[in-house]
């Protein structure tokens, strides 16, 4: 049986009862996708995911692709092609994309709720699966030359793999100080040098060819360039060359993979060290490329591809973690174990499954009450997507709140479905959980990396900070305050002990974020105080977070009660019970925590920074 389990009912609850995408999909932007169609993709994805996909995942895991340096080639286990052929002939990896190079335009917010089911049934699968949505990028940042719009369309065409090349050995996340260099041979290729490092499908043997975007530096240009990220560009290099009209291919591109990482988690998806145009690699032949848009642009160009994967990251965390949840409840469901506490003291007393036992009753709702929660954080995200993708005079807005829940998805998705999974999920098989006949060792293994990947939770803090709240002088972050405390200040008499527990929340995190504000005011005149804001933008992030997953829970179960009282069937009764159940627990026991979190950051000193290096 399948490891993976989905909650596709909650998925639908999300698109369709909560924010009502039907709605909009009339939009000329979705070309033509309406309810009737994203109802039955999203069930036959989820079919896909759980009988076609997720079982490779387990023996990928156990013999992982192998690097052989001979060859610089690591082809992946069998099972594993096998999936993957399974799911491109599907055709799904389709939706979401431009008409104009054969997809499907559709709502960002089944996207991804599609994303959720194949990422949390095999990841890496999803990943090698990408070279669509890149090509994509190409086809947006070509700027209208042919020639990189014809690139755009054999890429899906052919199915090509892809991927984003940013990392080098040295620069880590400071991608500005990457060295790669590129040179203009005059014909309009480059020629590209350099070692760059932790790309991911970088090789295989799942696709004839792969597509890198690599970021290099253009040697000999004068302009806006030069040191850090504005003197970047963004350049299309080949695994082979390529017949730009047939498609067909050809020799061997000087763009080789010279290593594999063996890794903790996520093992079937190659990370590779790429080198390009290394004389004493391969046949030594030159890394050529296309230069992709205008000089200088890369970094812009790139983000397309960066803000696209910190989605994926945070949605493949939180697929993690609902699939670790819903396996650990029904071993919870099975697992009998010692009498009811109310009998503890009687020796008769009959056993019960640990479902009855209270602190077990606790981590489950713990599990429940995040993932769905968190489910609802990256639709409501993608729902914001949709909204620029209409177009319209709100678009500028929705593509700033677009923006400023991104790195909640991607930071707090992914912090909180890693921890849930080790202290909960796993904790509810006890023992058993340790057990690789079990699949949440793996999912905790494959989860941490969630963490790290796409700009560590650091990074997303500060960039939550500074950029999305600072630089954007709060304008999204105003209008998402206002959408929570209009829910506080209106709902149903029912939930008005979490309204008020959601209002005082919100006022919480909010005079976090004005402390940290000051904190950065401060800073003008006293240089250190930066150091306060540097201490602080994670737990802001956190904290935030928090107050969203609450607010949306409270949606949810305003929705749920409003179906209870028109006569819910008896199928669904449990379900909206449960989603009332998920508001009163959230609000009850973690928002009360912000507070404790603000006064942490109110007694912040500088003495951790003053601290002598050798004193750690």
């Amino acid at each position: 049986m399948s490891h993976f389990k989905s909650n596709l009912r909650d998925i639908e609850f999300n698109l369709f009862e909560v924010f009502k995408i039907q709605d909009y999909m009339d939009a000329a932007a979705f070309s033509g996708f309406d309810q009737e169609t994203a109802t039955e993709t999203l069930k036959e994805i989820e079919r896909i995911s759980r009988e076609d996909i997720a079982d490779s995942l387990i023996e990928a895991d156990r013999t992982p692709p192998v690097f052989d340096p001979a060859t610089n080639t690591a082809p992946v286990p069998a099972a594993f092609k096998k999936a993957y052929d399974a799911y491109m002939e599907s055709g799904f990896w389709a939706i979401g994309l431009p008409e104009e190079i054969g997809c499907q335009p559709a709502p960002a917010t089944v996207v991804w709720s599609a994303a959720e089911m194949i990422l949390g049934a095999n990841a890496p699968l999803y990943m090698y699966s990408a070279g669509p949505f890149f090509a994509s990028v190409v086809f947006h940042n070509a700027n209208g030359v042919q020639r990189d719009i014809r690139i755009a369309e054999l890429m899906v065409e052919k199915q090509w793999g892809a991927t984003m090349v940013l990392t080098e050995p040295d620069a880590g996340s400071d991608v500005g100080a990457g060295k790669t260099f590129a040179t203009d041979n005059g014909d309009g290729t480059w020629n590209i040098s350099g070692v760059k490092r932790f790309i991911t499908s970088a090789e295989s043997d799942l696709q004839e060819n792969i597509m890198h975007l690599v970021l290099a530096r253009p040697k000999g240009i004068e302009g806006v360039g030069g040191p850090g990220t504005k003197g970047l560009s963004l350049f299309l290099v080949s695994k082979y060359h390529f017949d730009l009209e047939t498609g067909e291919l050809g020799a061997r591109n000087g763009a080789y993979v010279t290593n594999v990482e063996h890794k903790m988690g996520i093992k079937a998806s190659n990370t590779c060290e790429v080198t390009f145009g290394d004389p004493q690699i391969g046949g030594g032949e030159p890394a050529v490329g296309y230069l992709l848009g205008e000089v200088h642009d890369g970094i812009r160009q790139m983000f397309d591809v960066i803000e696209n994967a910190r989605m994926l990251v945070g949605t493949k965390a939180i697929g993690t973690l609902s699939t670790g949840y819903l396996n650990a409840l029904e071993y919870a469901k099975q697992r009998v174990q010692g009498p009811d506490l109310s009998q503890a003291a009687d020796k008769n007393a009959p056993k019960v499954t640990i479902t009855h036992h209270p602190d077990v009753r606790r981590s489950l709702m713990t599990q429940k009450s995040y993932a769905e929660a968190m489910r609802a954080l990256y639709v409501y995200t993608a729902y914001w997507k949709d909204q620029v993708l209409i177009g319209g005079e709100n678009a500028e807005l929705a593509a700033k709140i677009n923006d400023l829940l991104l790195p909640i998805v991607k930071g707090y998705g992914s912090e909180k479905a890693w921890t849930l999974l080790g202290t909960e999920s796993l904790q509810t098989l006890g023992g058993s959980g340790f057990l690789q006949e079990y699949p949440i060792e793996q999912y905790i293994r494959d989860a941490k990396i969630d963490t790290l990947y796409e700009g560590t939770t650091a990074i997303q803090g500060m960039d939550f900070f500074f950029r999305k709240i600072v630089k954007d002088q709060g304008t999204a972050l105003g209008h998402l305050q206002a959408e929570i405390q209009a829910t506080v200040d209106n709902g149903s008499t029912e939930l008005k002990v979490e309204r008020e527990l959601l209002g005082e929340g919100l006022a919480t995190a909010g005079e976090l974020v004005t402390l940290t504000v000051n904190d950065l005011m401060n800073a003008m005149n006293e240089i250190k105080s930066i150091y306060k804001v540097g201490l602080n933008t994670s737990r802001v992030l956190m904290a935030l977070g928090d107050v969203v997953c609450a607010w949306l829970l409270v949606r949810q179960a305003e929705v749920a009660l409003a179906a209870l009282a028109n006569g819910a069937s008896e199928k669904d009764k449990a379900f909206y019970e449960g989603k009332v159940a998920a508001a009163k627990f959230f609000t009850a026991q973690v928002l009360p925590k912000i507070a404790a979190e603000l006064e942490i950051a109110k007694a912040t000193t500088l003495d951790i920074m003053e601290l002598s290096e050798d004193a750690f």
